[in-house]
């Protein structure tokens, strides 16, 4: 039995910063509403024609991650590709970042686990090398969410959030089971599945052809819907519930955290989680203020961000934790 551990890690988001004041010139909003409820101050929008899709995000992510692993990318025995936004509806990006980067014909899957695909993605990667499947696993989590929003004052409370980006991490097999990923905790609650939901298409709700006859240019079904205070309520309970099993799975406290990488959905509820375990800003990073929410891409940015600013060192215990659309949640604890 191994442990896996992060070797490389590496993003790309695109050149086209969009301010709030950007905004403001579309819709009905305004700097100080915005960064009041979210935070958040830029982020990035892909613009059009200039060659950025979720894929190709993906790819300069994944390039600059296996640089920095030191490997070379034939050495990659499978890829894992987290993402809400695939360039096509099927097949998924997994195996156009294989035909990409021109690696043998390993196996791709793509997880649809939105705001937490990302710690899934990890889970999945984790568990291949443990059982000794896979030695060297690629992770990408990547989003072009600009253009899929409502850019229109109908819109505002969800458009303004989102951003485009992607990052990616190399795991590889540990042979000391006191470092590397210890342990990962994944939840979901269906129950909650229409609260945070884009419908359509989808061959359960509206169809492409259902959208085409009714050419109803009122259709909200296709733009993401958000219930934002019931998010944000069961966001703020269970980051904690899950954080605290990965905690008490490798008996931890709270203290014991030398970096906390949240899913970067909202500054608030990062800042609420803070506050309750009693964290100082060293333990905690957070970047939604220049990115905004780039849903599977927020914590691998972080996570590199972090690490490329030297906030992460070798021994710390790092914390991984999301939630998101589904509802589905999750925490990864790592030894560095």
């Amino acid at each position: 039995m191994y442990n896996s551990k992060i070797i490389g890690l590496g993003t790309y988001v695109p050149d086209n910063v969009v301010t709030n004041d950007d905004l403001s010139k579309i819709m009905d909003t305004s700097d100080e509403w915005i960064q009041e409820r979210t935070g958040i101050k830029e982020r990035r929008w892909v613009k059009d024609g200039d060659g950025d899709t979720t894929a190709t995000m993906g790819v300069k992510a994944a390039k600059v991650a296996i640089e920095r692993a030191g490997i070379d990318k034939d050495d990659i025995d499978f890829i894992i590709f987290a993402t809400l936004s695939p360039d096509m509806y099927f097949p998924g990006p997994g195996v156009q970042v294989q035909h990409a980067l021109d690696i043998k014909t390993v196996g791709a899957l793509d997880v649809r686990n939105q705001c937490s695909g990302f710690v899934y993605a990890i889970s999945v990667a984790d568990n291949f090398i443990k059982t000794g499947m896979y030695k060297n696993v690629l992770v990408i989590g990547s989003e072009l969410h600009s253009h899929g929003l409502d850019k229109t004052t109908r819109g505002r409370g969800v458009s303004v959030i989102f951003g485009d980006g992607a990052g990616a991490a190399v795991l590889t097999r540990e042979e000391d089971t006191s470092k590397g990923i210890l342990s990962t905790h994944l939840h979901s609650q269906g129950e909650h599945a229409e609260e945070l939901v884009v419908k359509a298409p989808g061959m359960g709700t509206r169809w492409v052809t259902d959208i085409i006859e009714d050419d109803n240019k009122d259709d909200e079904s296709y733009f993401p819907y958000m219930n934002g205070q019931f998010v944000f309520k069961n966001a703020v309970v269970r980051f904690s519930e899950v954080i605290m099993e990965g905690l008490m799975k490798n008996k931890l406290k709270p203290e014991n955290i030398d970096m906390l990488i949240p899913h970067q959905a909202n500054l608030r509820i990062a800042q609420f989680i803070q506050k309750k375990f009693q964290l100082s800003d060293d333990q905690v990073f957070n970047n939604i203020q220049k990115y905004g929410n780039t849903t599977a891409a927020s914590i691998p940015i972080a996570l590199t961000e972090a690490w490329e600013e030297g906030k992460i060192k070798e021994g710390d215990t790092v914390v991984l934790a999301a939630f998101g659309s589904g509802f589905t949640w999750g925490s990864v604890i790592i030894k560095w």
